[in-house]
């Protein structure tokens, strides 16, 4: 594979990771409003559940956005070490 090549497809997994981030952030959205209803609602099972699975999917947008901010610096890393940010035109 190219360097060119291999660039384009960090960015594109970059994007990726953070089409990953708006999701979870859409499911904690989602999830707190669900919690928000159940304090008039008052179901015991969302009021033992919700918390927990808030829990994993705001531990799991930590641990996305962790690795899409060290991926892009690999990414940088390697643009800088291949001298491709002389190459491409900025966009």
């Amino acid at each position: 594979m190219e360097k060119i090549d291999k660039m384009h497809m960090m960015d594109k997994m970059i994007r990726e990771l953070e089409d990953i981030t708006n999701s979870q952030t859409s499911l904690l959205k989602k999830i707190s409003q669900l919690e928000a209803d159940n304090i008039n609602l008052g179901n015991s099972l969302l009021d033992k559940r919700l918390p927990d699975i808030h829990e994993k999917v705001d531990q799991a947008l930590t641990e996305v956005n962790a690795v899409k901010e060290e991926f892009t610096e690999v990414r940088d890393k390697f643009v800088s070490d291949n001298k491709l940010d002389e190459v491409l035109p900025e966009s």
